[in-house]
């Protein structure tokens, strides 16, 4: 199972998963949210869709999955994941070039786009961000870089963190078993993914753009 795969077929996987570990699904779901919100260096992990698939499948008795526990783990995953990510964040920070090899292994062009999105957007960034793949994970990373104050940060994630798997849990829920969507489902993953690289093809344009600008 490679990791493209997985992330477009992950209603299919999820069955597996769901009846190779049964209850023990619950802390594989909030390994991957967690992973995918707390470490940097895994943006790519499926974080929507993985909430809209398992929640998809609490709707269906066969499963016995049960909703609410989805969301209340899915929700901690996500809040204690960004919590760590502040703080890794923070620890880049201060060490600086002593520990530059784990800066290599940050994408920069997604950082650049969370940096860009936090400046536009302030604040609120950490709860907009968290509906954006891939800038959801730099976030939280870019606020411990730059020494925003932890109340507020908590605050903020707290109130993204509910939101964003609230906003998942209820429609996969609701609207996954709808055969359409069901038949269509990797389409729909492919369209979270795009979504996901809109932000980083805007910085790389504007900054195709502005070197143009600075040579002629």
């Amino acid at each position: 199972m490679n990791l493209i795969d997985f992330i477009l077929h992950i209603d299919s996987h999820l069955v597996n998963i769901v009846n190779m570990f049964g209850i023990g699904s619950y802390f594989i779901l909030f390994a991957i949210i967690f992973i995918e919100t707390g470490l940097v260096i895994f943006p790519f992990l499926p974080g929507d869709s993985l909430i809209f698939a398992a929640s998809a499948m609490a709707a269906n008795p066969r499963y016995h999955l049960n909703v609410f526990v989805i969301y209340l783990i899915v929700a901690l995953a996500a809040i204690l994941g960004d919590s760590i990510n502040y703080e890794i964040g923070a620890w880049s920070a201060r060490t600086g070039e002593k520990y530059s090899w784990f800066n290599k292994l940050i994408n920069k062009n997604h950082q650049e786009a969370a940096e860009k999105f936090f400046e536009r957007h302030g604040s609120i960034t950490i709860v907009i961000g968290r509906f954006i793949p891939f800038i959801r994970t730099f976030v939280p990373f870019v606020s411990g870089a730059s020494k925003m104050h932890y109340g507020t940060f908590v605050r903020y994630n707290i109130i993204g963190g509910l939101l964003w798997t609230g906003l998942f849990t209820l429609v996969g829920y609701f609207f996954g078993n709808i055969p359409v969507v069901k038949d269509h489902f990797s389409l729909i993953v492919l369209g979270i993914i795009l979504v996901s690289v809109l932000p980083i093809l805007i910085v790389f344009l504007k900054k195709k753009i502005t070197l143009k600008k600075e040579f002629h």
